[in-house]
């Protein structure tokens, strides 16, 4: 009689399960983050890419309306061609998916609180003609009335495609957008300060070559 724990030795040893992580423009885009990668868009990009090519047990994804926003800052011709399919192109299967209707409700409530707050802003800076000068009042407004109504909350067609794509795929999101940050945690999507994005790939890379010992770095 085989002694259970002979065939499971004999057993071929199981693949590992491939992870995915879905990545944002900020990423290669904003100063504080892209610096992990290189000086500029192009070279923060590149960078990544090299170590992204190192990590099989990675795939790497974001949204064509993320990449076409990439592509305003980057030149495409200095990326090599074979670095830059390890970049998957994926639109959210926007007709297929649902999401909790609570979020309606959520987003319609932050929008209403923004408005009212965005009011207040305008309300103070009209209280403030005629003790500064009108250049400063503009300046303070603008930035006032962003904060108000921009920041925290999801404003674009963009921001969108990437939260529905993380949960999608059950990716992990990198993104440097406290809006979509937020929201995809009502979602309970995974995400990662973008900060730590490079030290989550060398560590992967680790993993990799103990899993692929052949593997070329």
């Amino acid at each position: 009689m085989t002694d259970s724990r002979d065939q499971r030795t004999n057993e071929a040893p199981q693949p590992p399960r491939i992870g995915r992580v879905v990545l944002d423009t900020s990423l290669f885009v904003n100063p504080d983050v892209r610096k992990y990668f290189g000086d500029n868009p192009t070279e923060a990009l590149e960078g990544f890419l090299f170590l992204a090519a190192q990590i099989p047990i990675l795939e790497f994804y974001m949204p064509p309306s993320i990449f076409k926003e990439l592509l305003n800052f980057i030149d495409i011709e200095k990326i090599p061609g074979d670095l830059l399919i390890i970049l998957h192109q994926k639109p959210p299967s926007r007709y297929e998916m649902s999401c909790p209707a609570f979020l309606l409700y959520e987003l319609i409530e932050d929008i209403r609180a923004r408005i009212n707050k965005g009011l207040r802003v305008a309300e103070a800076a009209v209280r403030e003609s005629g003790k500064k000068d009108e250049r400063q009042i503009i300046q303070d407004l603008r930035k006032k009335y962003r904060e108000a109504l921009r920041e925290g909350i999801i404003d674009s067609k963009e921001d969108v495609d990437l939260i529905l794509l993380a949960r999608e795929l059950d990716a992990l999101l990198v993104t440097a957008d406290r809006g979509v940050i937020k929201w995809a945690e009502k979602l309970g999507i995974k995400w990662l300060f973008p900060e730590k994005f490079r030290d989550y790939l060398l560590s992967a890379i680790k993993k990799a070559k103990a899993v692929y010992p052949t593997a070329q770095s």
